[in-house]
């Protein structure tokens, strides 16, 4: 992420800009194999969805830096917001069973009941808040391979370029 500072006149208040870098691939056979198959394990993970309101499911696939694979899926409650999107299901699971390795990477992907999911499926605000705590955690970048049910895929590296001034408080660690 480059960011640009430039000075305003006349009350000499700072603007600055943030910019940052994605890649955009056409479909998933351009991608690289082992985002190809996180992809293809978040689109499988789908099935474990529960949206009987929004009636849009959400799939996601997190992969730790020792290889091993945690999938995750939204599921809704008639309780709002009792439920959860499916990546902080998966980060959660991941977390939860290796609680001392990294996330390396993770893949979002969706369909719905009502519409064709043809764009890039992003992360909501406190799944974005939720994924920079598993990077500041362990003061590491996380690969985010974004798609939907048909065209493109993005990939991130960092979620730095989702949420850029997420929340991290240094005084809440001790």
């Amino acid at each position: 992420m480059t960011k640009k500072t430039r000075l305003i006149k006349p009350h000499c208040m700072k603007q600055i800009t943030h910019s940052f870098d994605y890649q955009i691939f056409d479909s998933a056979l351009e991608l690289q194999v082992n985002d190809r198959e996180l992809l293809e394990k978040a689109k499988e993970a789908i099935a474990g969805s529960y949206a009987p309101y929004s009636h849009y499911h959400v799939g996601a696939a997190v992969k730790l830096a020792n290889g091993q694979v945690f999938i995750g899926s939204n599921q809704e409650n008639m309780s709002f917001p009792a439920g959860l999107c499916a990546e902080r299901v998966g980060v959660f699971a991941a977390a939860s069973n290796f609680p001392d390795v990294p996330v390396a990477a993770i893949a979002i992907s969706a369909i719905s009941d009502d519409f064709e999911v043809s764009e890039p499926v992003p992360p909501c605000g406190m799944c974005r808040q939720a994924i920079v705590e598993y990077e500041l955690k362990f003061n590491n970048k996380i690969r985010i391979i974004l798609g939907g049910q048909t065209g493109r895929i993005y990939v991130f590296h960092g979620m730095g370029s989702l949420l850029p001034l997420a929340f991290q408080e240094k005084g809440l660690v001790k």
